[in-house]
C-alpha cells in the first residue's frame, strides 16, 4: 500500500473534479447540439475559442461516441481515488500503476487532439483545454507516487515531473499563440 501525501491527494481530487466538470459540461453541450442543430454552445466565444465548431468534427468522436464521455468515466475514477487518498486509505501500487498508465494514454490522446485542434480544425474548445491542463499534473502526481525517490530513469522522471508539466504548458501556449497569432494580435 502506498500512502498519499495530503497535497498530492488534494491535487488528485481537485484535478479530477475540474476534468470531470469540463467533461460533463462538454457532454451536455454536445447533446444539446445533437438535438438542436441551431444551438450555439456556451463555450463558443469567438472564431478561435469555439467548441461548437470542434464538436461537429470527426475528431470529436474518435471511437464512435463523443470524446468527453471518456473524460466523464476517467475523471470519476480520479475523483474516487482522490477521495480515498484524502481519507487516508493507502492504495495498492497496481492502482497507482493503472492510474499512471491512464494518464500517459490521456496525454497521448490530448497531444493528438491539440494537433487536430490547431492544424486541422482551426479552433480551440475551452472545456477541452481544461482537460489538456489537468492531465499533466495528474501524471506528475502518479509519477511521484510510483517512482518518487527511486533510482534510474523513472526516478529522474519523478524528480523532474513539475518541470515536465511546466514545459508542456509552455509548448502548448506557444503553439496556440503561433497558430493564431494574427487573431490574438488583432485584439491589441
Amino acid at each position: 500500500m502506498i500512502d498519499t501525501p495530503p497535497r498530492s491527494a488534494w491535487l488528485l481530487l481537485l484535478g479530477g473534479l475540474a476534468g470531470w466538470l469540463a467533461s460533463v459540461a462538454l457532454t451536455v453541450e454536445r447533446f444539446k447540439l445533437l438535438t438542436d442543430p441551431g444551438y450555439r454552445p456556451s463555450c463558443s466565444i469567438n472564431p478561435i475559442l469555439s467548441c461548437g465548431s470542434v464538436m461537429v468534427t470527426d475528431q470529436a468522436a474518435v471511437f464512435g461516441f463523443p470524446n468527453p464521455l471518456m473524460g466523464v468515466v476517467g475523471f470519476t475514477v480520479v475523483i474516487t481515488l482522490g477521495v480515498l487518498a484524502i481519507a487516508g486509505v493507502g492504495l495498492p501500487r497496481w492502482i497507482w500503476g493503472g492510474l499512471w498508465l491512464g494518464t500517459v494514454l490521456g496525454i497521448v490522446f490530448v497531444c493528438w487532439l491539440i494537433f487536430q485542434s490547431l492544424y486541422r480544425i482551426n479552433a480551440l474548445c475551452p472545456y477541452c483545454m481544461v482537460v489538456w491542463a489537468i492531465i499533466t499534473p495528474l501524471f506528475a502526481v502518479c509519477t511521484d507516487q510510483l517512482w518518487g525517490g527511486s533510482r534510474g530513469p523513472l526516478g529522474i522522471l519523478a524528480e523532474w515531473r513539475w518541470t515536465i508539466v511546466a514545459l508542456f504548458y509552455a509548448v502548448v501556449l506557444l503553439l496556440i499563440f503561433l497558430r493564431f497569432q494574427d487573431y490574438w494580435l488583432s485584439l491589441v
